[in-house]
């Protein structure tokens, strides 16, 4: 193997390699569980513990109703659903019958919905009922033809189950009347109540999962992994953190939504592949309840993003002293930069390590990771995990190997990176040559192999580490009739690492405020989409041939934070 630099700094026992690569499943990962200790947790669902062996049973179940409703190999069956247990349950049971999950994100607004599913060419989803009418306005503009409803008190314990019934059911919207033809999910597992497995071979190389992203365009695609690739990134992140995690001991919780490449191929698939619970979290931004399962889960695992570490170190219970996180051996963060006081104050009060890291969709989380052990530098997001090459080229065509220091696009060779876009060859093209991911961003590797990243070649702006193009707001807020122009990107923001900001020229004689403007992105965005800060001006800075200088307005904004 190379002498790549950063191997010298690997923490003590962290092999360079871990090839070859067992050529399995994570279906193949939770069978062999299933033997081992059928009755130990695999969920963690609102004080509701669901075994290896229910969990096996139930997706077993529902492989065996989506065969006998006609789902065959390579049909893509789209979930909408936040963290849940059905989440789980239906992304084995699709793959069971060698179906690709699309995992959608279920916050999207009608428009971003009917292009994912449009794009994914998705005949099933199985959608939780809260998101069902929303769905039903787009469907008859895509191909779906088989709804599945899932309610989120299905895999409640009973006396939840019952409370949630009486006062949250209808009040919170979950209550719905199935449509003609649209069926429960509870009652297809019922009526395939023992049914076996369907006799279908599912390979380590068989596309798996569809996740959706920007790439360097921002235009969204379909981002295709393999079942192989989620062992591959689950193996490297157990070898990373040595005997860290102890199989059938720990507890991992998922707090990130599972449409997300962090939540899926960093948290869940190292759960499966390690045998460890997975504490399920289906809306972080709940504090309360997010401590609550803190508290009950006690995780050792906690995977997050600088602004869910910020938003809990500031919750009055935890200033209070009256939370309890000493569960956690190491945490980590993500998706945005990680500031030094963060990590110091949530380190003090775990008693454990937080480290960071750095990958993307296409990448399958394909990363680099701060060692547990070894050296933190600020601002570096870590190096190569085993397996793991980057290297640095070319500004502009991200060819060749600049030297340590110098600044350049960041590029990446795995064994798990994406197969490619979706029915789109042309855009695989020009992200992945010869085996390398052209990742966009722009960084530079030290003398230690540490990776800095100063910014982004193609503008993206990452919230809390979801993924928001300029373009795609600019032209949201551009098609209002009070707009003459409108300019967005990224601000350094406390709360979320990066914050959508826009600029806005009115025609004349027009009057809005930002909230107006913030209005009317609601309705056409997803919320994390949706400009946190609005400024108004009568001009935008341009070029000599009228293209607005966003760079320009980036700096204003540094210089006036300094």
């Amino acid at each position: 193997m190379a002498e790549y630099r950063w191997l010298k700094n690997y923490d003590p026992g962290v092999p360079y390699t871990l090839e070859p690569y067992p050529q399995k499943t994570l279906i193949d990962y939770v069978d062999e569980a299933v033997k081992e200790r059928p009755d130990y947790p695999m969920l963690l669902f609102k004080k509701r513990r669901i075994s290896y062996a229910e969990f096996q049973k139930l997706s077993d179940e529902f492989a065996a109703a989506l065969a006998a409703k006609g789902v065959k190999k390579g049909d893509r069956v789209a979930l909408l659903m936040p963290n849940c247990p059905q989440a789980l349950i239906c992304r084995w049971g699709a793959w069971k019958v060698g179906a690709i999950v699309a995992h959608l994100n279920p916050m999207y607004t009608e428009s971003e919905l009917e292009h994912a599913l449009k794009d994914c060419g998705a005949e099933t989803v199985v959608v939780l009922t809260m998101f069902y009418k929303q769905f039903k306005k787009i469907q008859p503009r895509t191909n779906v033809k088989l709804v599945v409803a899932t309610s989120i008190k299905d895999y409640l314990p009973p006396v939840l189950k019952v409370l949630f019934t009486l006062v949250k059911e209808k009040k919170e919207g979950h209550y719905v009347v199935l449509e003609q033809g649209d069926v429960w999910m509870t009652d297809l597992i019922k009526q395939y109540a023992g049914a076996g497995r369907p006799d279908v071979k599912v390979a380590p190389k068989d596309p798996a999962l569809i996740l959706f992203s920007g790439g360097t365009t921002g235009t969204p695609k379909g981002v295709v992994g393999t079942h192989h690739s989620m062992v591959i990134t689950a193996l490297q992140y157990a070898a990373w953190f040595g005997g860290m995690i102890e199989s059938y001991k720990d507890v991992i919780m998922a707090c990130l939504p599972l449409f997300h490449v962090y939540a899926t191929y960093g948290v869940m698939s190292t759960a499966i592949v390690c045998h460890v619970t997975l504490s399920l979290v289906p809306n972080p931004r709940d504090r309360e309840d997010l401590i609550a399962t803190i508290q009950h889960d006690k995780p050792t695992f906690f995977p997050a993003v600088p602004a869910l570490y910020i938003a809990l170190l500031e919750h009055p219970m935890v200033k209070a002293g009256k939370v309890d996180f000493k569960s956690m051996k190491f945490c980590v963060s993500g998706a945005a930069p990680l500031l030094a006081d963060t990590k110091r104050r949530f380190e003090e009060l775990t008693g454990g390590r937080i480290v960071e890291g750095y990958a993307m969709t296409e990448a399958t989380m394909a990363s680099c990771v701060t060692p547990y052990l070894g050296k933190w530098k600020e601002g570096s997001t870590g190096m190569p995990l085993p397996d793991v090459v980057a290297r640095i080229g070319d500004l502009e065509t991200g060819e060749g190997e600049l030297p340590a220091g110098q600044e350049g696009e960041i590029v990446i060779k795995a064994p798990q990176l994406m197969v490619g876009y979706w029915n789109r060859p042309e855009e695989t093209k020009e992200m992945l040559r010869d085996g390398w991911l052209y990742t966009g961003d722009i960084g530079y590797l030290d003398e230690d192999g540490y990776l800095f990243i100063t910014s982004r070649k193609k503008d993206l702006i990452k919230p809390s580490g979801f993924q928001v193009w300029p373009r795609e707001v600019e032209e949201v807020i551009a098609s209002h009739p009070d707009v003459a122009e409108a300019c967005v990107a990224g601000i350094p923001d406390a709360k979320q690492g990066e914050a959508v900001k826009v600029w806005v020229v009115m025609e004349a004689g027009k009057t809005l405020t930002a909230e107006d403007i913030q209005a009317w992105c609601k309705e056409k965005l997803v919320a994390y989409k949706v400009p946190k800060f609005v400024e108004f001006r009568t001009e935008l800075p341009k070029t000599m041939v009228g293209k607005v200088l966003r760079r320009v307005l980036v700096e204003e904004e540094k210089t006036k934070a300094k």
